[in-house]
């Protein structure tokens, strides 16, 4: 399998480890940014093949780094899986093409590792 990058946006110390956790155990390699402003960094440094993106954020939230990662043709077509506490958020995304699922904290582990197999294609 083709080593592929997982960035994870999440603020939360103990969702980071334990998406951490479950993508390494697969094989994935991970990048982690703590806020928005740092997942538009990481995403020009990390180069990922999918984004797991929380909405509620520091510096930047989810929905701004969406937006920003649209409007950049070098990052408008990676897939993102948006994490979210927050209920309803699908009908904000409704036009994104790049937005792939919506998965509700808690999450399913297993639901959260079918999704990100089924979108990478491994």
């Amino acid at each position: 399998m083709a080593n592929k990058t997982v960035l994870i946006v999440e603020d939360e110390p103990s969702v980071v480890d334990l998406l951490k956790f479950l993508l390494e155990k697969d094989g994935y390699t991970t990048a982690v940014a703590f806020d928005g402003e740092e997942a538009l960094k990481q995403v020009t440094a990390a180069r990922p093949d999918l984004i797991l993106l929380d909405i509620m954020l520091p510096k930047i939230d989810g929905y701004t780094v969406q937006k920003q990662l649209q409007a950049d043709e070098k990052t408008a077509n990676i897939p993102t899986i948006v994490l979210t506490a927050k209920g309803g958020m699908q009908d904000m995304f409704q036009f994104e093409k790049n937005i792939v699922a919506f998965i509700e904290k808690p999450f399913d582990p297993k639901i959260l590792r079918e999704k990100v197999k089924e979108v990478l294609n491994v």
